[in-house]
C-alpha cells in the first residue's frame, strides 16, 4: 500500500470532500513524474483506498472509509513507536462455524504458495473462525495488516486479495486472513495455522479464546 501518497491526499483535503486534481499537480505533491504519479493514484483506486471521478481538467478525488482506516491505523502505529508504550494486543472470541468458504479458497495453490513464501508455513486447508467481542472489535480496526497477499487468476476465475497478520493463540503461532471485500464483516476474524486449530486447541463452536497479535 503506498501510505505515503494516500497521506498527502489527506493532506490536500480530499478525506473532507473530493478535491480536484491532475496528475501533473499530483506528482509535485508526491516527487515524480506524472506517469508515476498517475499510477499512484490507479493503484489507490484499485485497492478501494480513494474513488476518483474524471473531469474536465482532471479528476475529483476522495478518500474512502478504506482509506481513512488505513490512515488510522498508520497513525496509532506511529503513536504507539514514539509514546514507546507497546502495549500487548489481544482479540478475545467466540468459535463459530463458517459458511465452509476457507477450505476451499486456503487449497488454491496461488493462495498456498504466498502463505509459505510470505508466512513461512504451509496452512491447514481451513480456518477457525472467531466472532470478535466489542473491545476487540475496536481493537481489530487499528491493527495494520501489513502482510500481502495478492489475487490472481486460474481457469479464467479471478479470486481476489487480501492481507494478513501474525497472531499466536496459546503455544500455536498463526495468520489472521481478511479478504479484500467491500462487506467484509468487522467482527469476524478467520485465523490459519499450519495445524487443525480446532484440533489443537481442542475446541468447539462457543468456545472463548484470546488471540495475541504478534
Amino acid at each position: 500500500m503506498d501510505i505515503l501518497s494516500l497521506k498527502r491526499l489527506a493532506l490536500l483535503g480530499a478525506h473532507q470532500k473530493p478535491v480536484e486534481l491532475s496528475s501533473v499537480e499530483f506528482a509535485s505533491h508526491v516527487d515524480s513524474s506524472p506517469q508515476t504519479a498517475a499510477r499512484k493514484i490507479k493503484a489507490l483506486e484499485d485497492k478501494k483506498l480513494i474513488t476518483r471521478q474524471i473531469v474536465h481538467n482532471g479528476q475529483l478525488v476522495y478518500i474512502t472509509k478504506n482509506g481513512l482506516d488505513a490512515l488510522q491505523k498508520e497513525f496509532n502505529e506511529y503513536q504507539e513507536i514514539f509514546s514507546g508504550n507497546v502495549i500487548e494486543k489481544i482479540l478475545r472470541g467466540r468459535v463459530i462455524t463458517g459458511l465452509g468458504e476457507g477450505q476451499y479458497y486456503i487449497s488454491l495453490e496461488g493462495y498456498r504458495a504466498q502463505f509459505r513464501e510470505k508466512l513461512g508455513f504451509d496452512p491447514y486447508p481451513g480456518t477457525l473462525n472467531l466472532r470478535l467481542d466489542m473491545p476487540s472489535i475496536e481493537l481489530r480496526k487499528k491493527i495494520g495488516a501489513n502482510i500481502r497477499i495478492t489475487g490472481f487468476t486460474d481457469n479464467n476465475r479471478t479470486f481476489g486479495s487480501g492481507s494478513c497478520f501474525y497472531v499466536r493463540i496459546k503455544d500455536q503461532k498463526g495468520a489472521v486472513i481478511i479478504p479484500e471485500r467491500t462487506h467484509y464483516p468487522e467482527d469476524i476474524i478467520e485465523v490459519i495455522a499450519p495445524v487443525n486449530l480446532r484440533d489443537h486447541l481442542n475446541v468447539k463452536d462457543g468456545s472463548i479464546l484470546d488471540v495475541e497479535v504478534i
